[in-house]
């Protein structure tokens, strides 16, 4: 190889090594608090492949030093907690930069002032919001399910803000974090379990009711009966109704055309045809395991005049890190299915 041929040769490397500084320059950076649990090792996985991302993970040592903490939150582009509420509104605290955008998956910020609600979908106007937050707050899983079913129709004014609502949910027990997958899945755990279904919050204290009522513009909490099955990921939420009872007497054909109009065209949000609901005989919690979306069902007996709202979805998927990372994409100005299925 001649002299020039070598010459033009270091100069092409230079040019290329360039363009890849450049383009890891241009890269936004996302540090993931809470990365070893369940929700953040989902979204981990979920940007691993990213090239137009560089996720910052701390030590094992580094995640238990303040300073470390601190100086990840602050030097990011995007902080996503995935935290315990109160370690979630310290890590809040802890980010002085004006710049740092966050994206908490906790329950602690979700119907705080100022915090955009992160599920675009629902609400008109949603995806401006989401795009140009700087707190965005993830909706729960159960809370998903609810609102994808109860906030059209009460904007559309086929349920009152003031009915007496219910809802009732199973969830695969991944819902529960490692406490839970331990209790099901530990046969050496002496909390170890091996109950098929098990009904919980007996109290009728869930925190997901708080954002359910806010976020769904309702007068009165729904009463939630949540239970969790002997399955590791994908939930339905169901609210039974009262045709008779709510104004106007809805038809089931009216609630479905309402809800089809809200997410038609969304890519993670569908509502099952009328062809298709009369065709079931059974629903699976796991139908949508693996993915980020939520199919919505709409079960009537017009003869009774009887509803059952039905939304399906996976709780760790568009009920979680799914819905963390399709928002972070909203944030970031990019299609919202990137790197979703």
């Amino acid at each position: 190889m001649g002299l020039a041929s070598i010459e033009l040769r270091a100069q092409e490397l230079v040019s290329q090594a360039n363009r890849l500084y450049a383009l890891d320059a241009m890269t936004t950076s996302i540090f993931i608090d809470g990365a070893a649990g369940t929700t953040g090792l989902e979204i981990r996985e979920r940007l691993a492949t990213r090239r137009d991302l560089t996720v910052v993970q701390l030590s094992d040592v580094d995640r238990k030093d303040a300073a470390a903490r601190a100086r990840g939150l602050n030097e990011a582009d995007i902080a996503i907690l995935c935290l315990p509420d109160d370690a979630a509104r310290e890590a809040v605290r802890l980010i002085t930069s004006p710049d740092v955008r966050i994206i908490d998956a906790s329950t602690a910020h979700r119907v705080a002032p100022g915090w955009v609600f992160g599920f675009p979908e629902y609400e008109p106007g949603n995806y401006e919001a989401i795009a140009n937050a700087k707190r965005l707050t993830n909706p729960g899983c159960y809370s998903t399910g609810f609102l994808a079913l109860i906030r059209p129709l009460v904007r559309a004014r086929l349920i009152p803000a003031d009915a007496p609502l219910c809802a009732n949910a199973v969830s695969g027990y991944s819902g529960g974090g490692k406490a839970m997958i331990e209790e099901f899945e530990n046969k050496d755990s002496p909390n170890y379990v091996e109950t098929a279904v098990r009904a919980y919050d007996l109290t009728l204290a869930h925190k997901h009711v708080p954002e359910m009522m806010e976020r769904g513009g309702l007068t009165h909490p729904p009463v939630f009966a949540p239970s969790v099955g002997r399955y590791y990921r994908g939930m339905m939420v169901e609210v039974p109704l009262q045709l008779w009872s709510l104004p106007g007497v809805p038809t089931t054909a009216q609630m479905r055309d309402a809800l089809g109009d809200t997410y038609r065209g969304r890519p993670f949000v569908e509502v099952a045809s009328l062809a298709e609901t009369a065709a079931l005989k059974t629903l699976d919690a796991e139908m949508l395991k693996n993915t980020n979306k939520l199919k919505i069902y709409v079960f009537g007996n017009e003869k009774t005049r009887q509803a059952r709202l039905v939304a399906v979805l996976d709780n760790l998927g568009k009920g979680a890190s799914g819905a963390a990372v399709q928002s972070l994409n909203i944030m970031l100005g990019l299609p919202e299915t990137t790197g979703l299925l």
